[in-house]
């Protein structure tokens, strides 16, 4: 990810995974196709599928003093984007808000801190930052819209039960799930679990469990060496045949190709 730190004579049309935080004073995020954004001292914005937009003065009489902007742009991986990517909007803006998101509250203001008064640590702290300021903004919709009482993803995350089956899930892909397992970690009953999953998250919990499996090996395959056999044991195949087999069903082509076709492209 590459960021700068801009003052408010910035103007500039971007596409790409932006967010910017406003570390001083106000500007104006103007979108190609939508309302304009308000941005203030503190507030975050992120533009997760690379809406063009503007970055201008907010142009209100009175106005004084300068602005800087954090600007940057997050290199996202599109080859298989977790469902929740595509609910979040074309702009999430976060406003400064007493006593609200004090975590993004704080990413913000050591960034800030860190980038204005450069110390000894500095450059090893601002990769830590810069990847929790993404979190917090994440968490920061993901709570908001569950507050409201939306469904999918957010109600998904939010929800107790469901929850805590999508965290078994991540956490541990090599376990022999079944519907009535992930139900005892939601301390649901099989069926309850089973509609409430697919209700919220929009697909069966074994097929969600097979998605997962194979996103975390196409992940390995493209980013290590690791051998077939070890992959398939890590997400849950009882043997790399099977592993091969369910592979080759959701991509088309068998893994050894897969990952070969990958470092012919990289």
């Amino acid at each position: 990810m590459s960021w700068a730190l801009v003052s408010a004579a910035y103007s500039r049309t971007r596409r790409r995974e932006f967010a910017a935080a406003c570390l001083q004073g106000a500007c104006l995020l103007v979108p190609e196709d939508g309302p304009a954004v308000n941005l203030t001292t503190g507030d975050v914005v992120l533009t997760p599928h690379g809406t063009r937009h503007t970055l201008t003065d907010p142009g209100r009489a009175g106005a004084q003093g300068p602005t800087a902007l954090l600007c940057g742009g997050y290199q996202l991986d599109r080859s298989r984007p977790h469902p929740l990517l595509g609910t979040l909007p074309e702009t999430i803006h976060r406003p400064s808000q007493v006593g609200r998101h004090q975590d993004l509250s704080a990413a913000v203001s050591l960034l800030g801190a860190e980038l204005q008064n450069p110390r000894p640590g500095t450059d090893a702290a601002l990769p830590t930052l810069l990847d929790l300021l993404l979190l917090y903004v994440l968490r920061a919709w993901i709570e908001d819209e569950s507050a409201r009482g939306t469904t999918g993803w957010p109600a998904a995350l939010a929800d107790p039960a469901i929850g805590n089956a999508l965290h078994a899930i991540h956490d541990d892909p090599a376990k022999p799930w079944t519907v009535e397992a992930l139900g005892k970690k939601a301390n649901l009953s099989r069926a309850t679990f089973s509609r409430r999953f697919a209700a919220l998250v929009g697909e069966p919990p074994l097929t969600y469990v097979t998605w997962w499996r194979l996103t975390v090996a196409e992940r390995l395959l493209r980013n290590s060496d690791t051998a077939l056999a070890p992959i398939a044991q890590h997400v849950g195949y009882s043997s790399p045949f099977a592993f091969a087999t369910a592979f080759k069903r959701e991509h088309g082509v068998s893994p050894g190709r897969y990952r070969l076709r990958h470092r012919d492209q990289s």
